[in-house]
């Protein structure tokens, strides 16, 4: 699929595609994760990322960015790069608030596992290089995304035992854009 893989800035045009895949990838993590009967909970993480992408289209100007893949004309995966978020402040005991955090980085489900995460996280650091950034954060409390962050950027910065409950940690990242 990535042959074919296109990475821009999010678009007003795109808002509706983007927010499709973070209803699918959203319900399908909680899934993964053995909480996918959280309805409630999978409602508000979609609404929070719904209202990101809309702010961010907000024409008098936005601190969050938004990069979206595109694979034969529909978006699969979208990356956020922006202030850090409610999480990564609680705990870091708001040591990395000044900080931006990657996140928001999510594909459609079906399109997982082919390298369309690592390719928006290229260009979003990319971006962040433009930009002159040299640091960014992020963060998961989602056991499939640890595992892969833990690969791709080392060890958490923080971790927060029995943040989500019982065995269920958050794990925060700081990066140097200079590594990528």
């Amino acid at each position: 699929m990535t042959q074919t893989l296109t990475i821009h800035p999010l678009a007003p045009e795109d808002e509706p595609s983007a927010c499709r895949v973070f209803e699918a990838a959203i319900a399908e993590a909680f899934k993964q994760q053995g909480i996918g009967h959280c309805k409630s909970d999978i409602f508000k993480e979609i609404e929070a990322k719904k209202e990101l992408v809309r702010s961010s289209l907000d024409p008098a100007g936005s601190p969050v960015t938004f990069l979206v893949a595109e694979c034969k004309g529909e978006v699969v995966g979208a990356i956020s790069f922006g202030p850090c978020g409610q999480e990564i402040q609680t705990c870091t005991e708001h040591e990395l608030d000044g900080v931006g955090e990657l996140g928001s980085l999510y594909v459609l489900p079906r399109a997982q596992n082919q390298g369309i995460g690592s390719a928006l996280i290229k260009e979003m650091i990319a971006l962040l290089k433009k930009r002159g950034i040299d640091r960014f954060c992020l963060d998961s409390g989602y056991l499939a995304a640890q595992i892969r962050w833990r690969r791709k950027f080392g060890e958490p910065y923080k971790i927060v035992e029995d943040f989500w409950g019982p065995d269920s940690p958050h794990m925060v990242w700081l990066c140097e854009v200079k590594d990528f």
